[in-house]
């Protein structure tokens, strides 16, 4: 589902700016700084977390796409992060200020044995439009950017393979931009950001455009 623009979707822009702020500011009094987790994303955290194969996806607001990634069969765990840039330690104020270079993104842990890498991409290219340069939806700025962060060479040449195959068959109107870059440093994003939209379930209906934070603020 790609994001079209409507007077709906123009409202929904607004209510996107404002809970962002909200999440700025509530991350802030948290704390400020992202989750001291700086190892290659490549390699299992220290934390209780289930065995498993990593893969990072960048596919605009990660509020959304965790969201949608969990409910993906053979998915074990996953985590928002910001990841890609030069900044350590980064918090979601800097990264929404666009100067650290870093792109919002998910680290999933899945089972190889429930599902593969080409699930994930198909999973993937299906919840974002990846043909939007570092935007989706109202959304704007290179931290919302596409883009495949991979953990091995068997995923980059699925990744290379699986873009390659969507251009040859029409399936995009435009050129896919998606960037397909080796696995550096991940940063776990402030507690306050990791499963959002279930935490938010008493309060708030989501109503999102995939790969773009889509949030009605309406009340439940």
């Amino acid at each position: 589902m790609f994001f079209k623009r409507t007077a709906r979707n123009t409202a929904k822009g607004k209510a996107t700016a404002r809970a962002k702020a909200q999440a700025s500011a509530q991350a802030a009094a948290a704390g400020g700084k992202a989750e001291p987790v700086s190892l290659v994303a490549a390699l299992k955290h220290s934390r209780n977390e289930p065995e498993g194969e990593v893969a990072i996806f960048a596919a605009g607001c990660f509020w959304g796409v965790q969201q949608k990634f969990d409910q993906v069969s053979g998915v074990l765990a996953s985590e928002v992060g910001y990841i890609g840039g030069e900044l350590d330690r980064p918090t979601y104020r800097e990264v929404c200020e666009g100067d650290t270079g870093h792109a919002e993104a998910v680290r999933l842990v899945f089972d190889p044995q429930q599902t593969n890498y080409r699930t994930l991409l198909r999973h993937f290219f299906a919840l974002h439009d990846p043909t939007q340069l570092n935007r989706q939806g109202p959304d704007t700025g290179r931290q919302y950017r596409s883009a495949i962060f991979h953990t091995s060479q068997d995923q980059r040449h699925a990744a290379e393979e699986f873009i390659s195959a969507s251009e040859a068959s029409g399936r995009f109107a435009k050129p896919i931009v998606t960037e397909i870059i080796a696995a550096p440093t991940w940063w776990r994003a402030e507690a306050y950001h990791q499963k959002y939209f279930a935490k938010q379930k008493q309060a708030h209906q989501p109503d999102f455009e995939i790969g773009s934070l889509r949030q009605s603020q309406t009340k439940g």
